[in-house]
């Protein structure tokens, strides 16, 4: 028979503190504000440099308002360029991810050769940025709309081959193996075994990529790879703040647009 200070510490669970457990708590949190503090000293990203700062910020912000309303009407081309430019990357990036995830997914590409060759090519696409690639491709084609859509189709190939990669590997199986012992060949099997199982998926991170390709698009003009990025790079370099303000407002609506109908589309799917 246990006595009643055993049964109070069978029921009661041992505290998972212990000396050794805060001394390598302690050790880590120094380590971590060591590290924290070389790192601002050597960045000069003290808190004496931001208010040394503080002054020239508050100058520059007070040049963006107000906004100056009248350039409307040059931002709405280049805003329609940039959706040309997210519309036509996502499209061919989509169809092109289709090959690519069915190879690079374990369990659909038993090919072990094949497999390792198409995760080794878009592992090399996904750790290259957007922007890296954009400067390559305006030095290639010249500045404009075209490098901004090559830049975007390869990043918007590397996320979606990615995402879609992972979940076919963690599709039901049965299926596919039931029409592989009917007799069914290897685009049967694809076209009524995996794409019902992942359709929906397949459509919510197409919307998710065409919202990333809006905002990319952006930034990519920043090296005259086109859309409204190239047009608020030039008003920077021209100190216009009242129409970057103007430019950030009209893409800040854009955005949540977006956004509201995809978050919508993908609820009604999936």
């Amino acid at each position: 028979m246990m006595n009643e200070k055993q049964m109070k510490e069978k029921v009661q669970p041992k505290s998972i503190t212990s000396p050794d457990l805060k001394r390598k708590t302690t050790l880590v949190f120094i380590v971590v504000a060591a590290l924290y503090l070389y790192s601002t000293y050597k960045t000069e990203s003290t808190l004496p440099e931001f208010i040394k700062s503080f002054p020239r910020m508050i100058e520059m912000f007070g040049g963006f308002f107000p906004p100056n309303l009248e350039y409307v009407s040059r931002v709405i081309p280049a805003l329609v360029e940039t959706f040309y430019m997210a519309i036509i990357a996502t499209t061919i990036s989509t169809l092109l991810t289709i090959p690519f995830c069915l190879l690079a997914a374990r369990n659909i590409n038993t090919n072990k050769i094949t497999n390792q060759i198409t995760r080794f090519f878009l592992n090399i696409i996904r750790t290259i940025p957007d922007i890296i690639l954009a400067v390559v491709f305006v030095g290639v084609f010249g500045i404009g709309a075209f490098p901004g859509i090559i830049a975007l189709i390869f990043f918007s190939l590397g996320i979606l081959a990615k995402l879609l990669s992972d979940t076919l590997e963690t599709i039901d199986m049965q299926p596919l193996d039931a029409m592989r012992a009917s007799g069914a060949n290897s685009l049967q099997t694809i076209w009524y075994g995996v794409v019902p199982q992942i359709l929906p998926q397949f459509v919510s991170f197409s919307l998710y990529v065409f919202e990333i390709n809006i905002r990319a698009s952006v930034v990519l003009g920043l090296v005259g790879a086109g859309g409204i990025g190239l047009l608020l790079d030039q008003q920077l370099k021209w100190f216009r703040y009242d129409n970057v303000m103007m430019l950030i407002i009209v893409i800040f609506f854009v955005v949540v647009i977006i956004e509201y109908i995809s978050s919508k589309i993908r609820e009604a799917i999936v």
